[in-house]
């Protein structure tokens, strides 16, 4: 006979019935004991997987490879030159040098004007939209809106805009300024309409870091007499380190890579002043028919881009977590040494 919370066995013992739910040692998990594939994880990656192996490693290689080549997309032969698109590039005699390196000084001053702003500005709106009042929804909106129009639009819309002859906005300020034409009021120009296009998307990544610190902090905080100042410092910035490195990496890449603002509202003046590195490399790909010496410029870029994106983790690292994780290192070879 069989009971429903144990059965006999053949000793004279009882041992617990299976009572569903529940396994031989407890009631069982969700999910417990289920085994997927190995696979899987790679099926579901594997669309991406072949997107990024189609569009940027294949033409990463690939254009390395033309960089090495005096390469011409007409003439059949494409000669071996080494790295002499590079050397090039660092040598004041050749024809590539000058162009290259004004657009490489352009490209910097633009990253310099227009990071900080980036940072401060978006925190700043970050801190005051995070706050609870009426209509916090739609002022959200309204500054991320401009983020989805496209470069073109933006750029065509405000070379109208700040036309210096029947701009508006020469009209509603009560200047004379030629805007496009003349500097530092071209650089100013960028840098603005910039900042207008691109201050929203920052914002709302500020906001979603925002939302992650626990309010207890704050809470604590104010118990021990905290000021405002104080709790931004020591509890605002610290909470919001990830989203800072995220924004400052991705900014100051977007920022060096600048080319429709300036194309469209400028044409890179005046005299090339706002001729930017992407624009030089992409008049020597094609409109010059040069694309080795081209990759070759592109390379270069990415290459200070890279030490750039290095750099700006490196300062912005948790400093105390590195040097727990350091003496933690050092304590585990100690204690394996004493083992030994």
């Amino acid at each position: 006979m069989t009971t429903t919370a144990t059965q006999v066995t053949g000793g004279g013992g009882a041992e617990p019935a299976a009572v569903p739910g529940r396994g031989p040692s407890g009631p069982r998990r969700p999910g417990r004991g289920i085994r997927g594939s190995a696979w899987t994880p790679l099926a579901f990656l594997a669309p991406y997987l072949v997107l990024f192996t189609m569009f940027i490693v294949i033409p990463a290689f690939y254009g390395i490879w033309m960089s090495l080549h005096a390469w011409d997309f007409v003439m059949p032969a494409k000669p071996w030159v080494g790295l002499g698109n590079y050397s090039q590039l660092f040598d004041p005699a050749s024809l590539q040098f000058e162009p290259f390196w004004n657009g490489m000084l352009a490209t910097g001053t633009f990253t310099l004007w227009s990071v900080p702003l980036l940072i401060v500005a978006p925190l700043g709106l970050a801190l005051l939209l995070h706050r609870n009042f009426p209509g916090r929804t739609f002022f959200r909106a309204v500054f991320f809106a401009p983020y989805v129009l496209g470069v073109a639009v933006i750029g065509l819309m405000w070379q109208y805009l700040l036309n210096g002859n029947f701009g508006l906005v020469n009209h509603l300020l009560g200047t004379d300024i030629q805007w496009t034409t003349t500097q530092p009021w071209a650089w100013i120009a960028l840098v603005g309409v910039t900042v207008w296009w691109t201050l929203g998307f920052n914002a709302i990544i500020y906001l979603a870091g925002l939302g992650d610190i626990p309010q207890e902090q704050y809470e604590a905080a104010s118990l021990d007499g905290a000021s405002a100042w104080q709790k931004f410092w020591y509890v605002t910035l610290p909470g919001l380190r990830p989203v800072l490195i995220f924004i400052i990496i991705t900014t100051t890449l977007a920022s060096a890579n600048m080319f429709g603002q300036s194309y469209l509202i400028t044409d890179g003046g005046p005299t090339e002043s706002t001729r930017t590195a992407i624009m030089v490399i992409t008049a020597t790909g094609f409109s010059q028919n040069r694309p080795g010496e081209a990759a070759a410029m592109s390379y270069i870029l990415a290459l200070f881009l890279a030490v750039v994106s290095v750099v700006n983790f490196w300062l912005m690292r948790d400093k105390d977590l590195a040097r727990e994780e350091k003496l933690r290192r050092r304590a585990s070879r100690n204690s394996e040494g004493t083992v030994r």
